[in-house]
């Protein structure tokens, strides 16, 4: 930090089991991406090419270094998994992740009609090869997963070899954990919370609302996810009571 300010919540350092900032490349260029490790490098622990924007990046293999050699570990995301997999293509998919070289993938079902035991089965295929994060919801917001579903289903996932799940929101971060406006399905979140541990679930939450909500319920080291790149800094005000939204909550900790 550049200065010293007393009662600031205290950070998990890289590398982090929680307390995890996701950041979404949905197709930034490799000077983009240079700027953006500079200035938000020390706050990003993973990043994702959003759905299947790896398969039209231009310059791939290139921008993969560049977060590689800044020590920020990449993924495709899930949509990418099941395009694959409903095109049969579960080895070229795993070709796919030695090819370029990854170390993390994401399994989902968000957008294609998949057993579930035929996912966990994946997962624990794939966790012999990369790091599993696992994603839980759906992306069509007509869909409505009781909580019961939602505990169960992390939990299969966790045990199938996921190192960690991924609650689905979406890009915009208004389906699955959220409801249209945006707003919290705080019932489901807390529910969850009662049999799966805080730091094995990433929440996707791109809104700055959605943000501020997970860090005053479960704190600084909340893991994260689905963070636009220019939201990153802001976030990390956020985490340690220097913006607005939290600036009382954590003094009143404090105290």
């Amino acid at each position: 930090m550049n200065y010293e300010l007393n009662n600031i919540p205290e950070r998990t350092e890289k590398p982090r089991q929680f307390g995890s900032t996701m950041a979404m490349d949905k197709g930034l260029s490799l000077r983009e991406v240079e700027d953006f490790i500079e200035v938000s490098g020390p706050y990003v622990d993973i990043v994702k090419l959003g759905w299947a924007t790896s398969f039209v990046t231009p310059n791939l293999k290139e921008k993969l270094k560049l977060y590689s050699d800044a020590n920020i570990p990449v993924y495709f995301g899930g949509t990418l998994f099941e395009a694959f997999i409903i095109r049969n293509q579960f080895d070229d998919y795993r070709r796919v992740l030695d090819k370029y070289n990854l170390p993390f993938c994401e399994v989902s079902d968000g957008s294609i009609e998949l057993d579930h035991d035929k996912k966990c089965e994946y997962i624990t295929k794939l966790s012999d090869q990369v790091t599993v994060l696992s994603e839980v919801g759906s992306k069509d917001a007509e869909k409505i997963i009781p909580p019961y579903k939602w505990i169960n289903l992390m939990q299969s996932e966790l045990d199938a070899g996921a190192w960690k799940v991924i609650g689905e929101a979406r890009e915009s971060g208004n389906v699955g954990l959220f409801r249209s406006s945006g707003e919290v399905r705080s019932g489901l979140v807390e529910e969850i919370l009662t049999k799966i541990p805080f730091e094995k679930i990433i929440w996707e939450a791109p809104q700055k609302a959605q943000q501020v909500w997970f860090i005053k319920l479960l704190g600084s080291n909340v893991n994260l996810g689905n963070i636009a790149p220019n939201e990153v800094i802001p976030l990390e005000t956020i985490r340690l009571g220097l913006r607005g939204d939290t600036f009382n909550h954590f003094l009143e900790t404090a105290e």
